[in-house]
């Protein structure tokens, strides 16, 4: 296997595109970080026509994936979580080629997670939150229960990812393990959740209320991303004026949550605008205070 691994990177190695190679062995983790695969091979290249191309192979009753991947579609899902597999490989890889130590720097990088990159992924995080509450809100009040319960649970694995991104980590695929080191409080909402003697429908009762209040107090530093950007103009906004804005592309689907929320809540204020017709007001809003 360390043969055909070696053979397989020493061709890219000689590609002046590449700028980097690691290798991720399934044997190094308790969770499932490879896919299956007994080990992954990461190629990070520059100037690549096809943004990722993935191959296959079998050697010895050993599997292999092979990923060949732009730095540019990378670092969108790093900054992203785009492909949560992605940063796990970058920061657990056992680097085995760098160009100009461009995966050195990048494998700092993740270790550090820059304070501008962290405020983009919790409000990115955040919005998925409160778009599954909000739903799993409206469904128990409905009275769709088993709905209501997925969507509560998804809310609560957002929860989770935030919690994480908000102490400087990268959210993994065994999240509720990172929780429950650190945020104990979001490991509780959970535990109670799922072991809870309750029936479904008052367990959901208890969550909507726990949760509401966890994720208002989570609300401004989550928000901040967008916190920001409306600070910088003086004035209301229009929805739309925020929607065009080119910084929020990653949270554009949820945009809509978050600001009902945010309005909600009080972090934001809203005016009704008089329009041409005498009987409709357009709502605008800007940052409270």
């Amino acid at each position: 296997m360390e043969n055909f691994q070696r053979m397989i990177y020493q061709e890219h190695a000689s590609n002046p595109n590449t700028l980097g190679i690691l290798v991720v062995e399934r044997t190094q983790f308790d969770h499932p970080i490879t896919d299956e695969f007994d080990s992954i091979l990461l190629i990070i290249v520059e100037g690549q026509e096809v943004d990722w191309y993935v191959k296959h192979y079998e050697v010895s009753g050993q599997t292999v994936a092979m990923h060949i991947v732009t730095k540019t579609l990378l670092m969108d899902w790093i900054d992203t979580s785009g492909y949560r597999r992605a940063a796990e490989w970058v920061i657990y890889g056992k680097k085995v080629y760098d160009r100009n130590e461009f995966v050195k720097e990048l494998k700092n990088e993740l270790q550090s997670f820059p304070e501008d990159k962290r405020t983009l992924r919790k409000m990115i995080d955040f919005g998925k939150l409160l778009k599954n509450f909000s739903e799993g809100k409206a469904l128990y009040e409905s009275k769709e229960i088993m709905d209501s319960y997925s969507k509560i649970l998804n809310s609560l694995h957002y929860l989770a990812r935030l919690s994480v991104i908000d102490q400087g980590y990268y959210p993994e695929v065994t999240v509720w393990t990172q929780v429950k080191n650190i945020d104990l409080e979001v490991y509780k909402l959970y535990e109670k959740f799922m072991d809870s003697t309750e029936n479904l429908e008052k367990r959901i009762e208890l969550m909507l209320i726990a949760m509401d209040f966890v994720m208002f107090n989570k609300a401004e530093s989550a928000s901040m991303h967008l916190l920001n950007l409306l600070s910088g103009q003086e004035g209301y906004w229009s929805y739309a004026s925020i929607k065009a804005l080119p910084e929020i592309e990653h949270y554009t689907l949820d945009l809509n949550a978050i600001i009902s929320y945010l309005e909600e809540k009080d972090i934001i204020e809203m005016e009704l605008v008089a329009t041409k017709n005498p009987a409709v007001f357009q709502r605008m809003y800007k940052l409270k205070g």
